[in-house]
């Protein structure tokens, strides 16, 4: 087998890195990259707002990173860097002032699905050679940017997070939401928006099984939403909370929209769901593996036990590939979260 040897590009020029470390945490949060160079690199100084590319394999014509340098700091034996890819960009722009558009009752974007208004604001804000959205799509269900419309001065990725938030996939059992990634087409990185997989229906990326390509497995204890509010169409609102569990979980708050919903009833049936759902699955797992590594955010995996407990169909959510020009060590992030627009929340940071 053929030794696999990730490799490093600033400006599309190989570097002779040291070590470094990718990670995705998903959730349109940006992923980063960091690495360290020998002090003999010439002209690290300059290097700040540089596009820098991470490929696992130096055979590979797609980068698992694209991003830009924001950091770069000498230490007494090496340069680090730091890079995040552009949904860092939708955030700062490129700078230190947020990427923000301003949106009036003359100049906005009313009247557009998400995806068409997304790209908009994208364009509006100049950052489109940095994120292309050629391959965008649109939520499912479509929603309008009008319902309600967008004012005041906003960020880009306030923007994104809003008018995803607004389209949930109510037809199963489970309500599914949408979501935004990035991809990349080989020149340039790509926003994307797609459901949340369905862990019964969706295509198996990848299997692990704890003889074969497990190192380690690791529990990571979830958050559980105790109270949850749901706000839907037109004012209207309901609310869900299970005694029992604050007591055992404490009072944790969960508010969410779903413009579908036209009645209180409606909203809080909606919330009991979701309370359901988190409560069955509330435990998110980390794999330590030698495989893995092209694996995306939203890619289902399936897991083999012994213990049947643990095994099962799960979502991707994350990973961090820690590497040297010899070395490499793959850690996967994955759980059986429902959608239930956790990520959602208003108050969320990038």
């Amino acid at each position: 087998m053929k030794e696999t040897i990730p490799s490093i590009k600033i400006e599309g020029r190989n570097v002779p890195y040291i070590k470094g470390a990718f990670t995705l945490t998903g959730l349109m949060r940006a992923a980063t990259l960091q690495f360290s160079l020998p002090l003999t690199y010439g002209g690290y100084k300059k290097l700040w707002n540089k596009e820098v590319t991470f490929f696992f394999s130096e055979d590979d014509t797609t980068p698992l990173f694209r991003g830009y340098i924001k950091r770069v700091k000498q230490d007494f034996d090496m340069i680090e860097v730091f890079a995040q890819d552009a949904f860092g960009y939708l955030l700062k722009g490129g700078g230190k002032e947020n990427a923000k558009i301003s949106l009036t009752n003359t100049d906005n974007l009313d009247g557009l699905t998400a995806g068409n208004a997304i790209s908009a604001a994208i364009n509006k804000a100049q950052l489109s050679s940095k994120i292309s959205t050629t391959y965008i799509g649109d939520t499912t269900p479509l929603v309008s940017s009008s319902n309600p419309p967008l004012r005041g001065t906003m960020t880009v990725l306030d923007i994104i997070k809003t008018l995803i938030s607004r389209a949930v996939d109510d037809s199963g059992d489970i309500p599914r939401p949408n979501i935004a990634r990035l991809i990349d087409n080989g020149s340039t990185s790509e926003l994307i928006i797609e459901l949340r997989s369905d862990l019964d229906t969706a295509q198996i990326k990848h299997v692990f099984t704890e003889y074969d390509n497990i190192e380690n497995l690791r529990l990571i204890n979830k958050k559980i939403p105790t109270i949850i509010i749901v706000n839907g169409r037109n004012g209207v609102t309901g609310t869900y909370s299970h005694t029992t569990a604050m007591e055992a979980l404490d009072r944790n708050f969960l508010e969410v929209t779903n413009e579908l919903l036209e009645s209180p009833a409606a909203c809080q049936d909606f919330a009991q769901k979701i309370f359901r759902a988190n409560l069955e699955t509330q435990y998110q797992y980390s794999i330590s593996s030698w495989e893995g590594a092209y694996l995306n955010e939203n890619d289902v995996i399936r897991v083999e036990t012994e213990d049947a407990k643990f095994g099962g169909n799960y979502r991707v959510s994350g990973k961090k590939i820690a590497f040297t020009k010899s070395t490499f060590d793959v850690a996967i992030n994955i759980n059986k979260t429902p959608p239930t627009l956790l990520e959602y929340i208003s108050q969320q940071d990038n």
